[in-house]
């Protein structure tokens, strides 16, 4: 049995979850307290992230690496096309929606949610963050052209990668435009079963979202600003929000524990 260490609202965790699902494979899911982990979730976890793979008694982290090891353990039904050069662009936009994408909703979600700053700074990064999401949406709606997927003919690892982020915009009524290629995918695949999963998760985990943002602010659950959050702060004026929450305890960065 495959145990996924899992939080219902990481898009990472959701979409390896897919994945799983879509190679109809079983698993167990634990969802770790990352404010206070346990001593084998920090073995498995050096990063005190989810998601994370237990595959007898071997753990695998970070979310594309877990992806690439399904697809080399299971390949059938495979998650990526045949071509190369579509395999890599499958990888491609895996990279921009985790890296680029991901980190603009993370920005939003720690003013909106975490309330970082409510004044004009706030202000100003999201209007900033509305803007460079418009522009990856286009990227996106060129990158799907008029293929089914952005696999090709069938549903793999890219259209993986690109559907939590878009179902989060579009409850922050950022969604796709109608009548483009991009929303007609979005329609298309937030009902798969695969993803009605991961909604349902997510849901779930909504309940406990409160009590996370008080854990946040008691310094018991720093906000991880890895390379392409801190990245996009800087670039977009909010140095100031990264240093206060640096000093205060509630911001931390990517490092192996020493």
């Amino acid at each position: 049995m495959l145990t996924l260490y899992d939080n219902g609202l990481s898009p990472f965790a959701q979409k390896v979850k897919m994945a799983l699902i879509e190679k109809e494979l079983e698993f167990d899911c634990i969802v770790p307290d990352l404010s206070a982990p346990d001593a084998y979730f920090l073995e498995v976890s050096p990063l005190r992230e989810v998601p994370v793979l237990v595959d007898d008694g071997v753990a695998i982290f970070e979310s594309s690496i877990i992806l690439g090891y399904l697809e080399d353990k299971w390949p059938n039904p495979s998650i990526l096309p045949t071509e190369p050069i579509d395999r890599a662009r499958s990888r491609l936009v895996e990279s921009i929606c985790d890296t680029q994408l991901e980190a603009i909703i993370f920005g939003m979600t720690e003013f909106i949610a975490f309330k970082r700053d409510q004044g004009e700074l706030a202000q100003a990064m999201l209007i900033r963050a509305k803007s460079d999401i418009a522009h990856l949406l286009q990227w996106l709606d060129t990158q799907l052209g008029a293929k089914n997927f952005f696999n090709g003919d069938s549903f793999g690892w890219a259209d993986m990668a690109v559907l939590p982020y878009l179902n989060t915009l579009s409850l922050y009524k950022l969604g796709p435009a109608s009548n483009t290629h991009l929303a007609n995918w979005f329609d298309q695949c937030k009902v798969r079963p695969s993803f009605l999963r991961c909604a349902s998760d997510a849901k779930a985990e909504v309940a406990n979202f409160k009590d996370s943002v008080a854990k946040v602010y008691a310094g018991k659950w720093p906000r991880q600003y890895r390379n392409h959050r801190l990245d996009w702060f800087i670039r977009s004026g909010g140095a100031e929000v990264v240093l206060h929450g640096v000093e205060s305890g509630t911001i931390r960065f990517s490092c192996l524990p020493s």
